[in-house]
């Protein structure tokens, strides 16, 4: 123990169990009052305390200085006694997101993972994505939910804008689109106080661990691999014994999967909606990525329905696309050989634009005005095709005729003026500005 035999014989000499106390003075002491100042001016940096003390004149070593600021407890915060938090079986799952890096196709780069761990059994289940949106949030609560066969009474979360429209804590109010998703699966969604992170400390926990077990010394070639591997690994370490529970977590589960609510009999994809028009080269623009339509339907506009998994593109009820979604903005092309016109059949110079013919084949009365629209219109001539064809096929037949006579009888070549011709002719045939007055008889 290296302690001399003098201090033993001393300590034997006492013939006492209690450790005197010793009576000295601290070498920190006479520069009390300067240290509370010099505290406060460097925002509690004890380094900059020390480096001022020396400048003074203070022969006081750093050591000395925290060991007395210590003790008489001079910028310290006093610690908080943790308690246990007891759950029962199915009553709350506690999701958080934390941002890892990984080694991805090569490269390193920063991920938001996405844990749900359910309280009583200790039960993992984790995923990564590019980024965390309501989107991917019910994407993974709904993978989260179907890994566990079920759901709890409860899901704890973080004060997450994501899930949160007003207020933290208890006076928390989910956004409405993530209330109907928790009323679908028949839970509720709760947040803990602000600075209470112990309340979720049953999904903290874990990210260390997959930090420094899964992730360390691990590549991922694609985001399905990264997730499939996730998913493996969850698996491995469900059904591993755990020394701070003293059982297996999948032996815990299989008890409290009893308690857990069944899911619905039908859980519907998640997925988002969008709008886009086809662009000059056929193609719609999602998340800075580019997928293929066909070159048919340039300038039309779309609707874009994006799953986990796909990009469906659909023109009406006869005419949809689906691509492979591209997980994270890469500005890729994506293209399908279909969607391109066949080798030596491309418009050629010279012939007439197909819009034209398309106009022609709805309302053959236009030749005359698209004629005239080609010599004298000032905008190029295709975007003015384009723009007439969307007029055509949005608006009423009788009330596109009418308004393109009376412009080709002023010699107005201008899309934008047209238009809004069509539309004074649509509100006064079709809907009714003024309502009559009610009389004292309709009364």
């Amino acid at each position: 123990m290296k302690i001399s035999r003098k201090s033993v014989r001393r300590v034997i000499q006492s013939n006492s169990v209690e450790v005197p106390l010793l009576n000295r003075s601290e070498k920190a002491e006479p520069f009390r009052q300067q240290i509370l100042e010099l505290l406060s001016g460097n925002k509690g940096n004890l380094v900059r305390v020390h480096e001022e003390l020396q400048a003074a004149g203070g022969d006081l070593s750093y050591p000395a200085l925290t060991a007395f600021c210590r003790r008489h407890g001079i910028g310290q915060v006093p610690k908080r006694v943790s308690g246990q938090y007891h759950f029962e079986p199915g009553e709350e799952l506690q999701h958080d997101t934390s941002p890892h890096t990984v080694e991805l196709n090569g490269k390193k780069r920063l991920v938001q993972t996405a844990s749900a761990v359910l309280c009583y059994s200790r039960m993992l289940f984790f995923q990564c994505y590019p980024a965390f949106q309501r989107f991917d949030c019910k994407d993974f609560l709904v993978g989260a939910l179907r890994y566990f066969g079920g759901t709890t009474v409860r899901v704890m979360t973080d004060n997450t804008h994501v899930v949160v429209l007003r207020g933290t804590g208890r006076l928390m109010v989910p956004a409405p689109e993530m209330a109907a998703f928790a009323e679908r699966f028949g839970f509720s969604f709760v947040a803990h106080e602000l600075g209470d992170a112990n309340r979720s400390a049953r999904v903290e926990r874990p990210f260390h661990f997959i930090e420094n077990n899964f992730l360390a010394g691990r590549t991922f070639s694609t985001w399905e691999d990264l997730n499939r591997q996730a998913r493996q690994w969850c698996d491995r370490v469900n059904s591993t014994y755990k020394k701070h529970l003293r059982a297996v977590p999948r032996e815990l589960f299989a008890l409290e999967q009893t308690c857990l609510k069944p899911l619905p009999a039908w859980i519907p994809e998640v997925y988002r909606i969008h709008e886009r028009i086809v662009d000059i080269e056929g193609y719609v623009a999602l998340h800075s990525n580019r997928y293929s339509v066909p070159y048919t339907w340039t300038g039309r506009r779309v609707e874009i329905r994006e799953t986990r998994g796909k990009i469906e593109i659909q023109l009406d009820a006869r005419n949809m696309v689906v691509h492979d979604r591209v997980a994270e903005a890469q500005q890729q092309r994506i293209t399908l050989a279909p969607h391109r016109p066949p080798r030596g059949e491309g418009v050629r110079r010279g012939s007439p634009p197909p819009e034209r013919l398309t106009i022609l084949q709805l309302i053959p009365e236009l030749e005359a005005y698209l004629t005239a629209l080609q010599k004298h219109g000032r905008q190029s001539f295709v975007l003015a095709l384009r723009q007439l064809l969307r007029m055509v096929r949005d608006y009423p037949r009788h009330g596109v005729i009418t308004a393109i006579e009376e412009a080709a009888r002023y010699g107005l070549y201008n899309m934008d003026r047209l238009e809004r011709m069509i539309l004074r002719r649509l509100a006064r045939d079709f809907f009714l500005l003024h309502t009559p007055k009610e009389t004292d008889d309709d009364e």
